[in-house]
């Protein structure tokens, strides 16, 4: 008996370090690809185009970012991305919270029909022309309105909330009811301390979401000093590729330290970077958030 529990163990530690093992390699060879892309925006053209770049960067450099932050537009661009995604990401969790709610109550009269339309707004939707006739009808072109009102709600999202929800104890809003408390303060006391989780991991999606978006923002947004930081990155390395064919033959110094390639890993890193600095404060609520939202139901 002794001996087959000591052979147990020894086997159990070797299966324990061969997962770890093959977890860290898996690790590895997802994380590389952003490592190269750090990596090639801190090394030189000529490396770069000779493929001499792989783990460390070569013949070390900043000349991307220097391009990149030269006249000031980036910053401009940043600070108009973090206006979206913030006020985005707010109306967006307050909508679906509100929709949320009533939604995974029962006793919400006509609450199977609401549903139902509900639903039927996820199986279509108007297309690209439609929806910039309806946006510049509404004079909001050039506006940051224009980007938020046709996306101020995600059903998926709200349907997750919903869920959770769902899953709660009926009794605590029984008994907030019993006390008095109004269907407010059960939302605002009760419900959402409850609802940390689900709402950490959805202001994610939605922050990521507003972070990223592109082509919204170039069909509506055409004033240079509003436009958000994945549009004006787009533009900047189209400026390069078309500096760089105006100046085919030429030896300056610019075209030997710059390529689109370096100007792309640099703008890859600079719209990344501010999402991975969030994430891990959020890491816990947000796995926590979507096992329970996606199980339940």
């Amino acid at each position: 008996m002794i001996t087959y529990k000591k052979s147990r163990s020894v086997w159990s530690r070797v299966g324990t370090a061969a997962n770890y093992t093959l977890l860290g390699f898996l690790s590895l060879l997802a994380l590389y690809p952003f490592w190269y892309v750090i990596v090639s925006s801190f090394s030189s053209s000529r490396a770069i185009t000779a493929g001499e770049v792989s783990l460390w960067p070569i013949e070390f450099n900043a000349e991307a970012y220097l391009r990149l932050f030269d006249d000031g537009q980036l910053f401009v661009a940043m600070w108009n991305t973090i206006v979206v995604t913030v006020v985005g990401t707010l109306l967006n969790m307050a909508l679906t919270t509100l929709a949320a709610y009533p939604l995974s109550r029962k006793r919400l009269m006509g609450r199977n029909l609401l549903l139902m339309f509900i639903i039927f707004t996820m199986l279509f939707i108007s297309g690209v022309i439609p929806n910039f006739i309806l946006v510049k009808s509404l004079g909001l072109m050039d506006s940051y309105w224009s980007l938020w009102l046709p996306a101020l709600i995600s059903t998926y999202n709200m349907f997750v909330m919903k869920t959770f929800m769902e899953g709660l104890p009926e009794e605590i809003e029984e008994s907030a009811a019993i006390d008095g408390a109004g269907d407010w303060r059960i939302l605002v006391q009760i419900i959402l301390p409850l609802c940390k989780p689900i709402m950490a991991a959805l202001s994610l999606f939605y922050a990521v979401g507003w972070w990223n978006s592109y082509f919204n923002v170039l069909l509506y947004i055409t004033e240079s000093t509003r436009q958000t930081l994945t549009l004006k990155l787009y533009q900047m390395i189209l400026q390069v590729n078309q500096s760089l064919l105006n100046n085919v033959g030429s030896e300056g110094v610019e075209q030997v330290m710059l390529t689109p390639e370096g100007i792309k890993a640099a703008a890859i890193v600079i719209a990344v970077t501010p999402i991975l600095v969030v994430y891990p404060f959020l890491q816990k609520h947000f796995v926590k958030g979507v096992l329970i939202g996606s199980v339940k139901g």
